[in-house]
């Protein structure tokens, strides 16, 4: 039932406190007229201490107004005292020390009950809004007397399911409760003692126990909610787990190093050195690198030893127990290490790439040796032919050669000159590849290597060509080589451009630009964008099928014009659209990249 509120004088009174009031103002009245009546029948066996049952009431109920509750019983038991003692000098005395320690006796009652009162204030607040799940529950029986709003949140119970209950009862597994039963019959007072709890669905959260004893029938306990910890530990522990069996597994070889010696390696890179894990943990990486690195090993590791540690690769001999030395590739990466800073290296064998490398070169030597003998051993015998032919042609009636013959001779003569260029850019091609080749550099005019080119190979009856070039525009290159590379592009942008053909060579670079940019640009048939990637490829055509009849091309003018560009330091590009036009640009370094 609620405690309802009056209100007289514009002042709250609850019902409780009126009853009080009631209570003590009738024990005082009944105490002052039992006192009277004791004073005028002298009656000893009553005493003044009965004043004390409304006085203490007082103080109990309200510490403060309970002294005041003292002062005006003891004013009334002096009035009393005094009028039938007078004019009795010591019982008056004593009257006036009495009514003084009942005020006395108040003041330390009340004194002691607001100091109770503030206590369990304290403990009710900590009790109730602590942030542990707390509860109380009885030594024997185990049932639950108390519990905060925390325990209950933390197991979804609301209090009345919990109240009465057993304590016992909450564990997640029988042997939980057989480990707490046993602990709490050995240790009265025991924390973190770590078990699992069943919530209100079942399901297990786990909670770190504390427990005390409070009498010798009361026990008090905390709950900490260390679930999600717990959750986070299993996450960690399987990660560990994987993180093992793909070190333990992994092809390539794991170390960890931490203070520059080695913590860790796995089995691919015990197997790989040849010693024994044990001869291995303790020991200085350094000492397992070929001397003839080491001063190069010194310089990698201050990358990955220094503050911050920062990821670094690097190549390096390393010797194995038997001796020998094999090429290994290390990539290191910053870690903790059982909460210690330290570094993971991926140590992986590169000798079976290397001897691959080798052995390609090897191949790739050969294979240029193999072209450049078939390419000498196929032109020299295209040089009499040659020979003969043009003689042929250009004296036919001197030997008896007819109109028809001599144009039967002079296809023959085309086919094998074109012969000959094959095989003279099959040996040009395999010059530049092997890198024997070197550039004579000179200054030159640009325009004029341009129209050099243009009015050699014949092109402009064939084609409408533009020069966008300042007349004093100078550059630093192998005009010879720049020169193949030009008409390599522009034989191109002539063969494969449609009437009326629309040619435009320009020089595309700013005074701030690093690097001149000579563009082409044409009308032609344009390249298809996924063949882009391959028309510098040795033998390869935007469209070989059709191409390759069409114009009488082998492929392998791209090719050695952009050989020649990246010699210089520079490279070709191109941008095209079908049946709309390409655009190749020569890139060259203005600055020469080594000297002439």
């Amino acid at each position: 039932m609620g405690d309802t509120a009056i209100t007289a004088f514009r002042i709250n009174f609850s019902t409780t406190d009126i009853v009080r009031a009631c209570v003590i103002g009738s024990l005082a009245i009944s105490c002052t007229l039992i006192t009277a009546l004791a004073f005028s029948r002298s009656l000893d066996l009553i005493s003044y201490q009965i004043f004390y049952i409304p006085i203490i009431y007082a103080a109990y109920a309200y510490p403060r107004k309970g002294v005041i509750v003292a002062g005006i019983c003891g004013v009334a038991f002096e009035l009393v005292g005094f009028y039938y003692n007078y004019p009795d000098a010591a019982a008056l005395t004593a009257v006036t020390l009495e009514a003084v320690l009942f005020v006395v006796v108040a003041s330390v009652f009340a004194y002691l009950i607001q100091k109770i009162h503030s206590s369990e204030v304290g403990y009710r607040a900590l009790f109730e809004y602590s942030q542990l799940g707390i509860l109380l529950f009885d030594k024997y029986s185990f049932s639950i007397r108390q519990m905060n709003e925390k325990f209950l949140e933390m197991l979804h119970y609301t209090r009345e399911d919990l109240e009465g209950r057993d304590f016992s009862g909450f564990f997640f597994s029988a042997r939980e409760k057989e480990r707490f039963l046993e602990r709490i019959g050995k240790y009265p007072d025991t924390s973190n003692f770590e078990t699992r709890f069943r919530t209100r669905e079942g399901d297990g959260c786990w909670v770190n126990l504390s427990w005390s004893t409070v009498d010798e029938n009361t026990i008090s306990a905390t709950a900490i909610d260390i679930n999600s910890r717990k959750f986070a530990e299993k996450a960690n522990n399987d990660n560990m787990m994987k993180y093992r069996q793909l070190t333990e597994h992994s092809p390539t070889g794991i170390l960890i190093i931490e203070q520059g010696n080695i913590r860790y390696a796995n089995p691919s890179f015990v197997t790989s050195s040849g010693y024994h894990l044990t001869e291995l943990i303790g020991k200085d990486l350094d000492r397992f690198v070929d001397e003839k690195d080491r001063s190069e090993f010194a310089e990698f590791r201050k990358q990955w030893t220094g503050v911050p540690n920062k990821p670094a690769k690097g190549e390096f001999r390393l010797v194995t127990k038997s001796g020998t030395a094999y090429v290994a590739a290390l990539f290191t990466v910053p870690i903790v290490h059982f909460g210690k800073p330290a570094t993971l290296i991926n140590v992986v064998d590169n000798s079976e790439k290397q001897r691959l490398t080798e052995r390609i070169q090897a191949d790739n030597e050969r294979r240029r040796g193999i072209i450049v003998t078939v390419a000498h051993e196929l032109r020299t015998p295209l040089q009499p032919i040659l020979g003969y032919l043009n003689l042929l042609v250009q004296d036919p009636e001197g030997y008896g050669i007819r109109q028809d013959t001599k144009q039967i001779l002079e296809r023959c003569l085309v086919s094998v000159d074109r012969e000959r260029q094959i095989i003279s850019q099959m040996l040009e091609l395999s010059v530049l590849e092997s890198g024997k080749l070197s550039l004579n550099y000179s200054t030159f005019s640009l325009v004029t290597l341009v129209k050099s080119v243009v009015d050699a190979r014949g092109y402009t009856p064939d084609a409408d060509i533009t020069f966008e070039i300042p007349e004093g525009q100078l550059l630093s290159a192998d005009m010879d080589r720049l020169y193949v590379v030009l008409d390599s592009i522009l034989s191109n942008a002539v063969n494969y451009s449609k009437p009326p053909r629309v040619i435009t060579i320009a020089y595309a670079s700013t005074p701030e630009d690093t690097e001149h940019r000579i563009t082409i640009k044409d009308n032609g048939v344009g390249i298809d964008e996924n063949a882009l990637p391959c028309i510098f490829e040795p033998f390869q055509l935007a469209d070989a099928a059709k191409l390759s009849r069409r114009f009488d091309r082998i492929g392998l003018s791209l090719s050695i014009a952009k050989k020649i560009a990246q010699m210089h330091g520079g490279d070709i590009s191109v941008v095209s659209t079908i049946n709309v036009g390409s655009t190749f640009t020569i890139h060259l370094p203005k600055v020469v990249p080594h000297d002439p």
